[in-house]
């Protein structure tokens, strides 16, 4: 079976699209071929297709946490955002790869189930909050996730415990193996459904003060070095504010890098490098990159 097989089934599959539409930082090329699956079957199908046809696969969540480079992607990139179910039942909730992990946490606290509270502002999916392991405000991922299913390289299913998936900082096995997370459930505790929604917005409402949340951006830049902050000891460096093209390390909080206008992925690229190339040449501090660059070079 074909991509314009499954076009003819009704799924959705649009071809030379900027990607800057659905990125963070409203920048990125063009994909190749974009699909929209609604289910896992269709993903299946997707993935079949895309084999058969030999085109290069790109799975991508909701998008925040990347830089898709100007060239854009090459092959198949799927977007995964219309698979997004969420489920309570008892002290668990389960999620669909596409749901945004905002939207796991309210359904969570509106379900009086603690846990998740300090992802009631992580921009990210379900998928990418595995994946990346994410986290906030004290809390990670790996803190609550019960188990999550992928769909391994031959297109099968498999379910990970929280110990198989190996997390640490910013880092989950999936990024090893290249499987593609479809789902997740996370183990919660019962609580006061007011108290756990009032930290959420608590913690919006700090995010909100503390973050550059009126431009775009794809969050945090830089993982977070042993003994270091990286917002501050980049204003020491005198980096806040610096902006190359339209991309502008920001002067709300200098561990972003804001999109002011116009920016391109190339822009972004240039100024992190340049980052980089001081904090080394100042501190001796080699800075590695929390968001994900992807596309074609």
């Amino acid at each position: 079976m074909k991509l314009t097989d499954l076009q003819a089934k009704g799924i959705d599959i649009q071809e030379n699209i900027p990607l800057s539409r659905y990125s963070f930082t409203e920048t990125g090329g063009p994909a190749q071929f974009l699909a929209f699956p609604k289910s896992l079957a269709e993903l299946q199908d997707l993935l079949a297709a895309a084999e058969e046809e030999q085109l290069p696969i790109t799975v991508i969540g909701n998008a925040s946490n990347l830089i898709i480079s100007d060239k854009g992607i090459k092959g198949l990139v799927i977007i995964l955002t219309k698979m997004h179910q969420i489920k309570v039942a008892g002290d668990k909730v389960t999620a669909e790869a596409g749901a945004r992990i905002i939207d796991t946490s309210f359904t969570a606290g509106k379900a009086g189930l603690s846990g998740l509270e300090f992802a009631a502002g992580i921009p990210g999916s379900v998928g990418g909050a595995v994946f990346m392991n994410a986290g906030a405000y004290g809390g990670e991922t790996k803190d609550c996730l019960e188990t999550a299913t992928v769909l391994t390289k031959d297109g099968q299913l498999k379910t990970y415990s929280n110990a198989e998936l190996q997390f640490s900082y910013r880092h989950s096995l999936v990024q090893e193996t290249k499987e593609i997370v479809v789902s997740a459930v996370f183990a919660l505790k019962k609580g006061d459904r007011e108290a756990i929604l009032d930290e959420m917005n608590y913690l919006n409402a700090l995010r909100k003060y503390k973050q550059p949340l009126e431009y775009p951006s794809c969050g945090s830049v830089f993982k977070r070095p042993t003994g270091h902050f990286v917002g501050p000891m980049l204003i020491k460096a005198g980096l806040q504010g610096k902006q190359i093209g339209g991309a502008q390390v920001s002067m709300k909080h200098a561990g972003f890098i804001v999109n002011k206008g116009g920016a391109t992925a190339t822009d972004y690229l240039n100024l992190i490098h340049y980052i980089q190339k001081t904090i080394k040449e100042k501190y001796g501090i080699d800075l590695h990159t929390e968001v994900r660059i992807i596309g074609d070079k």
